[in-house]
């Protein structure tokens, strides 16, 4: 009877070993998760803030971090008159660019032209952003092989304005 009881003590201690080996690793993803998220938040906040302050911005619907030549924070939402309204803030937080929704395509249209021109590619995501001066989608695609296609599209007409293919 006492070798059955020293065996359990000792199946005992391997599974707290085993759940704690387990917490440990679920505690340092969850902080590693947290910590890779910080500069997503930190971006959002500040663009919502100059969007409230400058564009009269009251709700917001999206929010887009558009790398290109230069990077733009883009919030979508609603103005205290009503109007839907896209802001687009730079990096460096000079000349805030303020559209109306109505005059361009919404990331919806922008993504049905993309899948309509491109079948053969898997639509992945849409930021929004300047490029060049030209407010621009910015559509990020896979292929079937897994590489990655980038396309620029107008945000006024959806025409393509740059392709990088096969990265």
């Amino acid at each position: 009877m006492d070798t059955n009881s020293a065996g359990q003590q000792r199946l005992n201690r391997w599974l707290l070993g085993i759940v704690a080996f387990l917490l440990i690793i679920i505690v340092v993803a969850t902080m590693i998760f947290i910590r890779s998220n910080r500069p997503m938040q930190q971006a959002k906040r500040e663009a919502v803030q100059m969007a409230e302050k400058y564009a009269d911005l009251k709700t917001v619907d999206q929010f887009y971090w558009f790398n290109r030549d230069k990077t733009y924070f883009t919030v979508t939402g609603e103005s205290n008159s009503g109007e839907a309204i896209i802001v687009i803030v730079p990096e460096s937080g000079e000349k805030i660019r303020v559209l109306n929704q109505k005059d361009g395509l919404t990331e919806q249209q922008a993504e049905k032209r993309f899948e309509s021109d491109h079948p053969e590619l898997i639509f992945e995501k849409a930021d929004l952003g300047i490029y060049r001066d030209q407010t621009a989608w910015e559509i990020t695609a896979k292929d079937e092989q897994g590489a990655i296609y980038y396309y620029l599209l107008a945000f006024n007409d959806g025409k393509t304005i740059k392709e990088i293919k096969k990265i």
